[in-house]
């Protein structure tokens, strides 16, 4: 089985804590070499809610696109999140494939994933964990991304947590 190089990003608004753990812990189990970004923690975008964590993994899987995204949804229904008619809602998990390999893409999923480019929760920590990784559609790396990024438009910061 061929591997292939996945990044992730993972964030809770619900019992942060709690099920940043399971998301990690679920993920590690089927994935391997995984590394994890600092955790962040930023103010909710897009609707009124408590602040999340937010974190990225890179991992390698011998799944294809379809099974990764799949086993995504799995891992966060397993953990109480539902999918509500609104796009931007609290949640106990939220697990989304940034990248796979340098694979672009419309279905099964668009990749890379359009958040890369507009939401410092998810370029922050791609910028430290693989600064030097190109981004597959605008070929700059993500340290370059992340000079670039319009900084004080999203406030974000990293805590202090470490993850069994």
């Amino acid at each position: 089985m061929s591997q292939h190089h996945i990044l992730i990003s993972l964030g809770s608004n619900v019992e942060r804590e709690h099920y940043t753990q399971v998301g990690i812990t679920a993920l590690t189990e089927h994935l391997s070499d995984v590394r994890l970004s600092s955790t962040y923690e930023s103010e909710a975008v897009g609707f009124a809610g408590a602040a999340f964590y937010n974190l990225v993994m890179s991992a390698y899987t011998d799944m294809s696109i379809v099974e990764v995204v799949r086993f995504f949804k799995e891992i966060e229904h397993q953990n109480g999140r539902t999918r509500a008619d609104i796009k931007y809602a609290p949640r106990t998990l939220d697990i989304d494939l940034l990248t796979y390999d340098d694979v672009v893409c419309v279905e099964p999923v668009v990749l890379p994933r359009p958040e890369i480019e507009f939401h410092a929760f998810v370029l922050a920590p791609l910028a430290e964990l693989v600064p030097t990784e190109v981004h597959p559609s605008t070929q700059l790396s993500y340290a370059q991304m992340w000079a670039e990024f319009d900084q004080p438009e999203q406030k974000l910061w990293t805590i202090d947590i470490t993850w069994s």
